[in-house]
């Protein structure tokens, strides 16, 4: 038997790539790049030869189901995880977590967000294997660490020792730091980002949650009887309203003791937001990144996403998003994105549609 699971995270809603992700169809279901495969489609498939198709378990909200379904239909209702709402990384961890060692004790997971691009898919699955190799039989919590280019304060730091050997004992670990922090951080030369990626086996990451998170672990070790049964949906409608909202880096990466880090050069990037998109992409000769039917005209470092079915003409931007979808245009300022969260409150005054 394969005893190595991977766990994909997609029931977030991506609110600051609005208007492209929306409620009723987050980012993780579009194709951003232009590949021909949503985030969701990319991050499944990178894990081929990782591990079986039947041990890929998504964990999403009850209202993309169809959306799992129909991208992902090798998948099994036992494989798509619906949570009844939303309570932030630790208890969607938790679920599929508890449900997988219920079935298989001996397993090894690989959590992974859904909407993360990953370049170097080669050197990925390289570093995976390092990872999975080292937590099968350790009682170890893995992440895989990035260095960093500028002190964002969006991410989780990893200050590691300096150790021969790929998996590095962390040293500290500081989720989304203020920007003086991180900027410390970055001086020091011995952070990296935390990528979101994790790997440990079962009995760890249980162990982890009943030290650290105790709450959350007694509401997912009551469910054991109920997985892979009819009475799943049941417990996990009751066991949410019982879980509070807590991410996995505050709630147990940041407290335990035996965290270790595998520093990897993957090409990677969260594409939380549109700067990340426009990062990652590729521009023409005047640094623009464009996709549809447009005409620009004295415009550079723009990032202009619209339907294939409108002709967009632009004149004299630079610096600009100009994302157009679902009967919403949006001008922006690259520099100003983080106001994305502020346009989209606002916007609900005009329907649910438009958000």
């Amino acid at each position: 038997m394969n005893h190595t699971y991977v766990i994909i995270m997609a029931g977030g809603v991506g609110t600051r790539f609005w208007p492209f992700s929306r409620n009723n169809n987050p980012k993780q279901f579009h194709d951003v790049l232009g590949t021909g495969k949503s985030l969701l489609q990319q991050t499944a498939s990178r894990f081929e030869g990782v591990c079986p198709p039947e041990n890929i378990y998504i964990v999403t909200s009850t209202e993309y189901y169809g959306l799992v379904k129909e991208q992902l239909p090798f998948l099994t209702d036992d494989q798509i995880l619906l949570e009844p709402n939303r309570r932030n990384t630790a208890p969607c961890i938790a679920y599929a977590s508890y449900k997988i060692a219920s079935k298989d004790p001996k397993a090894t997971v690989i959590v992974a967000p859904a909407d993360h691009i990953i370049l170097k898919e080669d050197v990925f699955r390289e570093k995976i294997g390092v990872a999975v190799e080292a937590a099968q039989n350790n009682d170890i919590l893995i992440t895989l660490g990035i260095q960093p280019t500028r002190p964002d304060t969006g991410y989780g730091y990893i200050q590691y020792l300096a150790a021969d050997g790929l998996v590095k004992k962390v040293k500290t670990f500081t989720e989304k730091p203020l920007l003086d922090i991180a900027i410390k951080f970055l001086e020091s030369g011995d952070f990296v980002w935390n990528a979101g990626i994790f790997i440990w086996n079962v009995k760890a990451i249980r162990k982890a949650f009943t030290s650290y998170l105790p709450e959350v672990a007694e509401v997912f070790e009551a469910g054991e009887k109920d997985y892979y049964t009819e009475q799943e949906k049941d417990f996990i409608e009751k066991a949410y309203m019982l879980c509070k909202n807590i991410s996995i880096d505050f709630g147990i990466m940041e407290k335990a003791e035996n965290v270790y880090v595998v520093l990897s050069d993957l090409g990677w990037s969260d594409l939380g937001t549109w700067k990340s998109l426009y990062d990652v992409s590729e521009k023409d000769n005047q640094q623009n990144v464009v996709n549809g039917k447009q005409l620009l005209y004295d415009t550079s470092k723009c990032i202009i996403k619209t339907s294939g079915d409108k002709l967009v003409v632009v004149q004299g931007l630079e610096g600009y998003i100009v994302a157009e979808h679902g009967g919403v245009l949006m001008i922006c300022k690259i520099d100003d994105e983080q106001r994305v969260r502020d346009f989209v409150a606002d916007a609900k005054q005009f329907g649910s549609e438009f958000i």
